[in-house]
């Protein structure tokens, strides 16, 4: 949306509407928004949802606001995206979780999400074979657009969802010679005195950190190829960190992802530096440098004479060297400060999403384990302190 809240155009993101349902879920807890309202919303949405086609159960890109129709995001992607459609049943798993009374609305409610989740066609879309999931399919160009979904990325969820469907699940080969690469996903490089995990060297935008983990909880959560998703989380922030560092004065802030640009929609990143700082950068990564966060928001509030601030809080971002600040808001970025914030402080969405029986079997049958024990627990609070600690670094 524009500063003043007109829309630039009838586009619905459909990862938009899943982080939207998950700031409903924070706004209820939080009471900006009454149980009885969200509810309403809620079902309005879910009412919304229902009449969108899907291509074997997977949802589009993008769709008009107004008609619900399929908006081609780019060549060859006219038909399912799985990413989007993933990012969107973590958070009505969410909902489900969350709206759990036995008035009429809310078991309505819980059954529209669950016919909405057990539609995805998961299994589909690894075309067949026990390599990986894929991106795209499109009733016109099939598989033309060729995208594999293997890591590092956004789209771990993905994988965790699609092992643990009811009614489509894929194999957790899939996982392992998909995903993960055979073992390919290692990193374990350092990259400004940070040691680095998984994923492509210096950790890429930040919202590869942010998506996923707006719902599954890194602390503790580990897996063969990674001993704590939490240290793989922390650590591409702190390279983040310590990258801007280098390159923006103090007083800016830091955080480099996808946002706006005077150009239009561009993907920031240490090896992709175009001089943009994304608010959603820092503001998300508020459970993994609670410090370094906060920090960053006040240096974004008060950034030439609060040019920064408008009608929904932060713009989405800026060029500090040229004085540009974008005049939009972009759901996938406002959603996750929402989300992240209300996980540093009580761990509402992760518990939502964590306690979820198709979650839990998706990561039991991926080999993820989680320390959940009271040893686990004392020790995990303390690593939490050391990042809070080493956020000063």
């Amino acid at each position: 949306m524009r500063s003043d809240g007109s829309p630039i155009h009838e586009i619905t993101s459909i990862s938009g509407v899943g982080f939207g349902f998950l700031s409903l879920i924070v706004g209820v807890h939080r009471t900006w928004i009454s149980k009885r309202d969200a509810i309403a919303r809620v079902c309005r949405m879910l009412e919304s949802l229902a009449g969108v086609k899907r291509f074997h159960g997977a949802f589009p890109h993008f769709v008009d606001t107004s008609s619900g129709k399929t908006i081609p995001f780019a060549k060859y992607d006219d038909g399912g995206d799985l990413v989007e459609t993933a990012l969107l049943v973590q958070a009505l798993i969410c909902v489900r979780e969350f709206f759990s009374g036995e008035t009429s609305e809310e078991i309505g409610l819980r059954r529209s999400v669950t016919e909405i989740v057990d539609a995805v066609e998961w299994n589909w879309f690894t075309r067949g074979e026990t390599g990986p999931l894929f991106w795209h399919w499109s009733p016109r160009y099939a598989w033309a657009k060729n995208l594999p979904i293997v890591g590092w990325n956004e789209a771990l969820v993905c994988y965790v969802l699609a092992a643990g469907s009811v009614a489509h699940p894929i194999s957790p080969e899939c996982y392992h010679s998909g995903w993960a690469r055979s073992g390919a996903i290692r990193n374990g490089s350092n990259y400004l005195g940070v040691r680095l995990p998984l994923g492509e060297p210096y950790g890429g935008p930040l919202f590869l950190s942010h998506y996923s983990f707006c719902t599954l909880d890194p602390r503790g959560l580990g897996d063969v190829y990674c001993c704590d998703y939490l240290e793989q989380a922390h650590a591409h922030c702190q390279i983040n960190y310590r990258y801007c560092r280098t390159r923006y004065a103090m007083e800016v802030g830091w955080g480099l992802s996808a946002c706006d640009g005077p150009k239009g929609y561009v993907v920031n990143s240490p090896t992709n530096d175009h001089g943009i700082i994304a608010t959603t950068a820092a503001l998300s990564s508020m459970p993994f440098m609670p410090l370094r966060s906060q920090q960053a928001a006040l240096r974004f509030l008060q950034w030439s004479d609060s040019a920064l601030i408008g009608h929904f809080g932060l713009m989405d971002a800026f060029q500090p060297s040229m004085g540009w600040v974008s005049g939009t808001h972009l759901a996938i970025n406002q959603g996750p400060v929402v989300t992240m914030m209300e996980n540093h402080r009580t761990g509402l969405i992760w518990d939502l999403f964590m306690n979820a029986p198709e979650v839990k079997n998706g990561l039991a049958h991926l080999g993820f384990y989680q320390d959940n024990s009271h040893e686990g627990t004392k020790a995990h609070e303390a690593g939490r302190s050391i990042l809070r600690g080493n956020a000063m670094s």
